[in-house]
């Protein structure tokens, strides 16, 4: 006679020929409370000598590439970076807009994929809330690296002065400051409401420090039905809040070119454009995370699957084939209808001194994830899609370089044309905020927990309990 089989251990089809051990999914594979909690607080305290190293070496990396670099041009000069007619802007703008495109994948995972109860997304939502605080923190530092006198930031903010006079609203290093803090705000909260239950967990299992310090973050939280009410409904309503809030930055960003003079600028479809560009680089610096901390954190294959590879990678060709779209659009619109001098610049891109950035840029944004991810199997391969995730975001990096300073090297008067170099200090600088966006996430993963801990075993009790009338039957559904 057969075994009898659980609900949460049926087989589902994956083809044919072939079944799927249930057991890859992690809501068809629970475990008790006390042990995925234990599983999370073993990854958060168990260090290596050779994460210490890794710290140490980021810490002194930042250091001397960032900051060493940045002190050194205040004290010498923008001369020191590559800017200069006519491309006044570029390395550090090409960064900024990107740092900005990453930070979007945060809200886009949790926030958006939370209103339509994606349950994919329960493993990872923290890990990518943290990639969009640490993102924008890394980005938030360009304005004023651009700003060359950085002593008179001042005039970013939009407070008036002692003769009541307001900086200039026309300005788009204000309406920076404006998005940028909004969102780091906005996103810093909604990292932290989800986090709290988790916090209190760790506050009960730690001693000396980190009880101290889980203790003031948990705010008293004790798991009361009255408590668990508050925070459910505190992070729907953010999560309905932050989405404008997302969307509304990288618009922003968008017009802080669109509003120019400048030849192939000058275009209506720049803020979805964007969008769509941030969310895809966004989506894959997600998987580029949660490889990472698969292969590198204690017990992490519990709750990082090739089930949620799988789900990510869908949503990567999914958005690749949008943005495909939208630069399709936008390069017909300027061709057919942007004059000589737009078809010259168009022309200049592909076949240029600089054209193989322009081929870059296909390649690893249309090209890539169009060959490998309609395959499911390798979506489900996380080694493969982890290449595929860092090839996107090389590509999207070659799409604002594209936008930026190659635009900006070929106007209207070709005896005005230029070749921009970007300089030592500049590459400095953009390899010392990677630099820091990493160091940042090496310490989170050893001070908060990485998991959600009762999102998960509130995705995986939903999946065995289903309401039939007035009634909880156990069911299994197929995961979305």
């Amino acid at each position: 006679m057969a075994a009898e089989v659980k609900p949460y251990q049926r087989v589902y089809k994956q083809s044919e020929a072939e079944e799927e051990d249930p057991r890859q999914h992690l809501m068809l594979d629970p475990r008790p409370r006390e042990e995925m909690n234990h599983m999370v607080m073993e990854a958060m305290t168990t260090t290596s000598r050779r994460y210490w190293i890794i710290v140490g070496a980021l810490a002194v990396a930042v250091a001397v590439l960032l900051f060493g670099a940045w002190g050194n041009m205040i004290f010498t000069g923008m001369g020191m970076a590559g800017i200069r007619r006519p491309v006044f802007w570029g390395v550090f703008i090409v960064t900024f807009v990107f740092w900005i495109g990453i930070s979007h994948a945060g809200a886009f995972v949790s926030a958006i994929l939370r209103v339509f109860k994606a349950e994919f997304r329960r493993p990872f939502t923290r890990a990518a809330e943290l990639m969009t605080t640490f993102g924008l923190a890394a980005g938030a530092l360009y304005p004023l690296i651009h700003l060359g006198r950085v002593w008179v930031f001042y005039w970013m903010i939009p407070y008036p002065n002692s003769r009541w006079l307001w900086p200039n609203f026309r300005s788009a290093l204000v309406w920076d400051f404006l998005a940028i803090t909004t969102y780091l705000l906005s996103s810093t909260i909604y990292l932290y409401l989800p986090l709290i239950p988790d916090v209190a967990m760790a506050r009960d299992r730690s001693t000396g420090w980190r009880h101290n310090l889980y203790k003031l973050l948990a705010l008293g939280f004790r798991g009361t039905e009255a408590e668990w009410t508050r925070i459910r409904k505190a992070i729907n309503i953010f999560a309905f809040a932050i989405i404008p809030v997302m969307f509304s930055v990288h618009t922003i960003v968008s017009w802080d070119f669109a509003s120019t003079k400048v030849v192939g600028w000058q275009s209506t479809i720049f803020g979805p454009y964007f969008i769509i560009g941030a969310i895809l680089s966004g989506v894959s610096a997600v998987i580029t995370i949660l490889f990472v901390l698969r292969y590198t954190l204690k017990n992490m294959d519990y709750f990082i699957r090739p089930e949620h590879f799988d789900a990510l990678g869908l949503l990567v060709l999914i958005f690749s084939m949008s943005w495909a779209y939208f630069f399709y659009n936008e390069y017909l619109l300027h061709w057919y209808g942007g004059g000589e001098v737009l078809k010259q610049l168009l022309t200049l891109h592909a076949s240029g001194p600089s054209a193989w950035v322009w081929y870059l840029m296909l390649a690893c944004n249309v090209g890539v994830p169009w060959l490998t991810l309609w395959n499911k199997k390798l979506r489900r391969t996380p080694w493969a899609i982890f290449i595929v995730s860092i090839l996107i975001n090389v590509g999207m990096y070659a799409e604002r370089y594209t936008i930026i300073p190659l635009t900006l090297g070929h106007q209207r008067f070709p005896f005005d044309w230029g070749e921009y170099t970007p300089r030592l200090t500049e590459i400095s600088i953009a390899l010392g905020t990677l630099c820091l966006f990493v160091l940042l996430y090496l310490l989170a993963s050893r001070l908060i927990p990485l998991i959600p801990v009762w999102e998960v075993q509130e995705g995986q009790e939903s999946h065995r309990l289903r309401k039939v009338g007035k009634t909880q039957v156990p069911s299994v559904s197929e995961l979305e």
